[in-house]
């Protein structure tokens, strides 16, 4: 079977060219917020048909070297052949992730948004630590990162923080680190030199601009303004352009501070509460689904998800997957593939049921 059938070429070509055509009408550009989705598929779809491409092409001069290595009985061209055989498998690994990432937002960008648990200092530092672990894996990924929100605390680390993930398929990948994260270590802040376990919490949400299935009545809306306290330029603390709003039917609270402008802040908000009260309906869809396929499962906000261990030895350990790795150091500079590579994988992975 060639790859191109495997992973569904002939059907994203032929969307893609879908998407061509409508680019070229002429009124494509009047409605530059409905351009932008299209322009973000097409993009998509542009690197999907690239990789499988490139890859048959690799597969293609493979066959070539094993057989020329064959036919001349050179033993010295194993090694290259090895090497391509290797190069191309984690190409087809990192190919097969992105099908399985088929849900209806995994294509779009992700809000990320860490809050420190119960603990002071050591939990506020540990919230600090997961917030440049995202953003570096988010930047060794090529993704843009931006700041929305940002509670920094008095003596170390954050109360919290929101952040802006985006590219292709920034959600699908980091729908899997939604939960709590626990960290074992001797806390620097501990002049006993004891021993602390604290936890922190990774809430995941699709950035959604509109979305049909998400309304939101405007009388439901309690809308505060304050002075902005986080890091910001000359801007932060001489107005009241800080967004909070409140969707008083569900509780749920979002607030921006990061643009310039009230107005600004509020459309980012906005864009903000849609996404959660997105991820609440996705949630209760879920539990209902667990509940038809007779499941017993924990889905609840705050279950733990991932331990981090630093002291007595140095472990990370995935709840959910089992998967362990050993260098903690570069699990915190952002290198998290193997973890979300494993969750995509399972059957906690609900899109892919």
């Amino acid at each position: 079977m060639k790859l191109g059938t495997l992973f569904d070429l002939p059907t994203k070509q032929k969307r893609l060219q879908e998407l061509e055509s409508i680019q070229q009408e002429p009124d494509f550009w009047n409605d530059q917020k409905a351009a932008q989705p299209l322009l973000s598929e097409a993009k998509t779809l542009r690197d999907q048909i690239s990789q499988v491409c490139n890859l048959e092409q690799g597969v293609n001069d493979a066959l070539d070297l094993l057989a020329m290595a064959q036919a001349e009985d050179k033993t010295s061209l194993l090694p290259e052949l090895d090497q391509q055989c290797r190069q191309l498998a984690k190409a087809v690994n990192a190919l097969e992730l992105q099908v399985l990432l088929r849900g209806p937002y995994d294509q779009g960008n992700a809000i990320v948004t860490i809050h420190s648990g119960a603990g002071g200092t050591e939990s506020q530092d540990w919230a600090a630590m997961l917030l440049r672990m995202y953003t570096r894996w988010a930047e060794n990924s090529g993704y843009r990162v931006e700041i929305l929100d940002y509670l920094g605390a008095d003596e170390a680390g954050i109360k919290n923080a929101t952040l802006l993930i985006s590219g292709p398929l920034a959600y699908g990948y980091l729908r899997s680190e939604k939960g709590v994260h626990r960290l074992v270590r001797i806390s620097p802040f501990d002049s006993s030199g004891r021993r602390h376990t604290t936890f922190a919490s990774v809430d995941v949400v699709p950035e959604i601009d509109n979305d049909e299935h998400v309304q939101i009545s405007p009388d439901d809306l309690r809308i505060d303004t304050y002075r902005s306290g986080g890091a910001g330029g000359q801007h932060v603390n001489k107005t009241d352009s800080a967004v909070r709003i409140t969707h008083e039917p569900t509780g749920i609270v979002v607030q921006c501070q990061n643009e310039r402008s009230q107005h600004a802040n509020k459309e980012t908000a906005m864009r903000m509460l849609r996404a959660k009260l997105l991820d609440r309906q996705l949630q209760e869809q879920e539990q209902e689904m667990a509940k038809l396929r007779g499941e017993v499962k924990e889905i609840a906000w705050g279950s733990q998800i991932r331990s981090y261990v630093f002291h007595p030895y140095s472990m990370v350990k995935d709840h959910r997957t089992e998967v362990e790795v050993g260098n903690v150091q570069g699990v915190m500079d952002g290198d998290l593939d193997t973890f979300i590579d494993a969750y995509l994988r399972s059957p906690h992975n609900w899109y892919s049921a």
